[in-house]
């Protein structure tokens, strides 16, 4: 069993919010629930009593939530979730509309400014009328090529406040690659800034908004947000001339049905065009707040901070905090510019409770010896979150070693398919190292071995044997049902496969092994890639790695890709250390048959390794889907290498 690194006392789980939702069950329902184990059996073998308690604990805003909970409760696709309620997502963000700070926002320049919750709410009114003077009804789509910046939230919620679908990418993307999302849903109206600031750079893309704005004959109207000032944009209108007068008076919201589409997400699309995968408004809000309040220990007046871009799920649920009327903070900009301190030095400025970010920063920090708590206390910050790939164990030594002993380290697990988590944090738990603490509440989640049977202790497959909200309405085009289908529910019938190769140990937290569509198979045995990675990237020299199944002689080898430290060269003695630490830390099968160094991994917009991509590289294989890519270029060096002819 894995050591236990952190434990909340009495007192801190008296205060949270989950004690007191679970005493709002008892006194709702006279259920008895000593622990955590007990609350998540009644939530998913009560699921329609569980959900009505989330709504109505976190005070879900609705003109009326109807007397019908779910339809269809087995039916995996096809259950539908509270079907006569009416609700806005923008009307339940925006339910305060005093002078204390909603929302605080960094540059990489390091200029802050905030905004408080009556300007937010005046800025949304203004922002909605003029968007309703275009002619955006519900229905509409409304996407943006922007920053995570406040003007974003603010054009979303405007459009959501209409009923319109919101859906984004971040100024990073490529042409092709936002062309790839954008002409498949036909926005009426695009947001996009005019340029943003990363690594110490000033990247103004201005013709390339007006490039895609051209190729996207549905929109109407293009905006302009000027993030770096560099100028206007041919047939673009700037925000502050679309909307110039804060309103002040209540904003009127359009209600919705639970189901209608809120946001369209993407897929990564690295095998071809991205999916377009549309949630619905109830079932996102719904298991945001559940998220926040239950899993994060979330309520009014916490500070939460998530680094992350406008084209990855967790912008969504970070903006969702409004609705838990805690302040967001914002940045945008490189997390390691200046240096690997700038993200602390603004959680320990603005008293964050909340700070969220990746596993592969927290492994970035560790590589580069970044000791956070060596300058700062960090003291108002409860709560570390991290997800994006898996955490290793030793990201966690690092976290309780360099970062800070006293907080709760949530690696949670999920993503855009479901906008939300199966394995969440648990603030009444016990952090166990290398763990994820426990299921979702609400969610069914499990591991099936190739024939279907849940297993404990074993590596297989991450599943979900429930319905829930948010699961998507379905893929934007796909009218039969058809994609949606064969994407989550072919492996089992009537059960969501997730496609993680995965772990349930025996108190209930969770090992994520690495995706289940790459993961190794030499001599027929499956190897996740992530237990290679815990392993090599132990060691100083190298900075990150990824590991491959080569075909070879009726058969698969483990290939093993290296990026080492800036000046290193792959000898054999580093070789041989490599072979050691993965033969003793996992298993003679997990030693690579070649290790190869180069200098970059290829990656998706979001930050994750493409083992697929590098896979079909090595073979021979076109990439379907280039744009998909943050840095394709890095993928030449992964062809044709000589070592692996032999």
């Amino acid at each position: 069993m894995n050591p236990v690194l952190w434990r909340p006392d009495a007192a801190r789980i008296a205060d949270t919010r989950l004690t007191r939702f679970m005493h709002f069950v008892h006194e709702r329902h006279g259920v008895e629930l000593p622990n955590f184990a007990a609350l998540h059996a009644w939530s998913v073998t009560r699921a329609p009593d569980f959900w009505c308690a989330v709504w109505d604990f976190c005070e879900v805003r609705a003109e009326t939530r109807g007397t019908v909970t779910v339809v269809e409760p087995t039916a995996m696709p096809g259950a539908r979730w509270f079907p006569e309620a009416r609700l806005n997502f923008a009307e339940n963000l925006l339910r305060r509309r005093d002078d204390t700070c909603a929302m605080v926002f960094r540059d990489e320049r390091g200029a802050e400014r905030a905004l408080s919750w009556a300007e937010l709410h005046a800025r949304v009114h203004a922002t909605a009328d003029a968007l309703k003077a275009t002619g955006v009804v519900a229905g509409d789509r409304v996407a943006a090529i922007t920053a995570n910046l406040p003007e974003t939230i603010i054009a979303m919620l405007a459009a959501t406040s209409l009923g319109a679908v919101w859906s984004s990418c971040s100024p990073d993307f490529g042409t092709q690659g936002i062309l790839d999302r954008f002409e498949q849903i036909t926005p009426k109206v695009l947001f996009a800034v005019d340029g943003y600031y990363y690594a110490g750079k000033t990247l103004d893309i201005r013709s390339k908004v007006a490039e895609i704005h051209a190729a996207l004959p549905s929109v109407e109207t293009l905006v302009i947000i000027p993030f770096i000032d560099a100028g206007p944009v041919e047939n673009g209108v700037l925000l502050q001339d679309l909307a110039p007068a804060p309103r002040t008076p209540a904003l009127a919201c359009t209600r919705v049905g639970f189901n209608d589409p809120l946001y369209i997400l993407y897929s990564s699309g690295t095998t071809g065009k991205p999916k377009c995968i549309v949630h619905g408004v109830g079932g996102t809000l719904l298991q945001h707040l559940k998220e926040h309040q239950l899993h994060c220990d979330m309520r009014a007046g916490d500070r939460l901070f998530y680094f992350t871009t406008c084209g990855w799920m967790m912008w969504n649920w970070l903006v969702s905090g409004l609705a838990s009327e805690a302040t967001l903070l914002l940045y945008d900009g490189s997390p390691f510019h200046p240096d690997g301190y700038v993200l602390f030095d603004y959680a320990e400025r603005q008293a964050c409770t909340h700070l969220g970010v990746s596993a592969k920063f927290i492994q970035g920090l560790e590589k580069f010896e970044v000791k956070p708590a060596a300058r700062y206390p960090l003291a108002s910050v409860r709560a570390i979150l991290s997800t994006g790939s898996v955490l290793p164990p030793e990201g966690f030594d690092y976290v309780y070693r360099e970062v800070k002993q006293d907080v709760c380290l949530s690696s949670v697990s999920g993503g855009t398919d479901i906008i939300s988590c199966f394995i969440g944090g648990n603030p009444n738990g016990p952090v166990y190292r290398g763990e994820l603490q426990c299921k979702a509440l609400g969610m069914a989640t499990g591991v099936f071995d190739e024939h279907g049977r849940p297993i404990i202790g074993e590596k297989g497959e991450l599943v979900c044997t429930n319905s829930f909200p948010s699961m998507p309405i379905g893929f934007w085009g796909d009218a039969t049902g058809e994609k949606y289908r064969a994407a989550y529910f072919e492996r089992f019938p009537g059960v969501w496969a997730h496609g993680d190769f995965a772990e349930e140990t025996a108190h209930g937290g969770f090992i994520i092994h690495g995706r289940s569509d790459a993961t190794l198979n030499p001599g027929g045995v499956r190897i996740g890639t992530a237990e290679i990675y815990r392993q090599v990237e132990t060691l100083a020299e190298v900075v990150e790695s990824v590991a491959i199944g080569q075909e070879w002689e009726d058969d698969v080898r483990v290939v093993l890709f290296v990026v080492l430290k800036p000046g290193l060269k792959l000898d054999s003695d580093l070789e041989r250390r490599l072979r050691d630490r993965i033969r003793s830390g996992a298993s003679p099968r997990h030693v690579p048959a070649r290790i190869v160094q180069v200098s970059d991994i290829p990656r998706t917009r979001s930050g994750k390794l493409t083992e697929l991509a590098i896979r079909d590289v090595v073979h021979g294989k076109a990439i379907k889907n280039m744009e998909a890519l943050s840095n394709p270029e890095a993928l030449q060096e992964f062809r044709d290498r000589p070592e692996l002819a032999v």
